[in-house]
């Protein structure tokens, strides 16, 4: 009898241990306090019944368990159609007038941005959101989130993807996901801020001179001082494309200055298509219809001032590529 309990006292204190996390999982994901303490109790009863003996990791089982009773939650809600939050404009509103008249103007704007971000996850498809909340905000890696969702990790990257690009309202003002007659998901093209739009006037200037070798413009749209770095695989698949006499760009692990840069690129970026690589304006090179590298690409007063070339496949899985249509 006294095991029993002292075996009750150590799981309730690895719980306890556990609580704070897991309500603020439970929260970004349901954006109810009460349902969220609900859903966390309703894992704390789970491990009850199960015993803590056969579970390796517990924070990743809790995490696991409490996502799970989220996402029925969710679910359930999308299934009654319940309109949860105001919208997002009435929300920020209401928050803007209260930080201009309350001294602490700062946190409450803070607030502001919290609400606002639970609006748009409520916007979202429950998988997307869960995907979103848990890989996003708490780090959770997709391979251990496809099981909840029941989705391959690639499946799972894809709905965090969405979510990603709708929640940073900044870069995007719609981004709907459609299904096509092949039974694939297609996304519309994203709608660009000003910001975003001038940058991709560079990368496309950047992109035509190199496409028609013109040298002296990449110079012009190049910064002095840019920096090129492209990965192992990246420099040994293009090194394969020239060596067979097709345009692809001549890499080095690292290159400086625009002149170097602009060496490599004249007269080479044929198969590059603009692309929004991790939610900034850059490039991808597609071939066979496939994206080959990602280049991700930083613009600062009209001119590029850093390439980084993405060529591991594995590296590409993990990077957010959005083709975008030629303007």
């Amino acid at each position: 009898m006294t095991s029993r309990r002292t075996d009750d006292d150590w799981l309730a204190q690895q719980f306890e241990a556990q609580r704070t996390r897991l309500r603020a999982v439970a929260t970004r994901m349901l954006g109810d306090g009460a349902e969220a303490e609900d859903a966390v109790q309703e894992a704390w009863f789970r491990l009850q019944r199960t015993g803590g003996d056969a579970i390796d990791n517990l924070s990743g089982w809790l995490t696991t368990v409490v996502s799970r009773v989220c996402l029925d939650h969710l679910r359930s809600r999308t299934a009654r159609h319940e309109d949860a939050w105001a919208p997002v404009e009435e929300v920020a509103a209401e928050h803007r007038d209260e930080s201009a008249a309350e001294p602490e103007g700062a946190a409450l704007e803070a607030d502001a941005v919290g609400a606002a971000l639970q609006v748009v996850l409520d916007t979202l498809t429950p998988a997307e959101r869960l995907a979103f909340v848990l890989h996003d905000l708490f780090g959770v890696p997709f391979d251990q989130i496809g099981p909840i969702v029941e989705r391959t990790p690639e499946a799972t990257r894809q709905l965090a993807s969405r979510a990603r690009r709708r929640v940073r309202g900044t870069v995007f003002a719609s981004d709907e996901a459609a299904v096509g007659p092949d039974g694939a998901e297609h996304v519309e093209p994203p709608v660009l801020s000003a910001d975003r739009a001038r940058q991709r006037e560079v990368v496309e200037a950047f992109l035509a001179a190199s496409r028609e070798g013109r040298f002296e413009d990449l110079l012009q749209v190049l910064d002095p001082d840019v920096v090129l770095r492209a990965d192992p695989a990246a420099v040994e698949s293009t090194a394969r494309v020239v060596a067979q006499g097709l345009p692809a760009p001549v890499l080095a692990p690292e290159e400086h200055g625009a002149f170097a840069v602009a060496t490599a690129f004249v007269g080479r970026a044929l198969a590059a298509r603009v692309a929004l690589v991790d939610g900034a304006v850059g490039a991808a090179f597609v071939l066979g219809g496939q994206v080959r590298s990602a280049y991700a690409m930083r613009v600062r007063d009209g001119r590029v001032v850093a390439v980084d070339v993405y060529g591991d496949p594995e590296t590409l899985a993990r990077t957010d590529v959005v083709l975008l249509e030629t303007a």
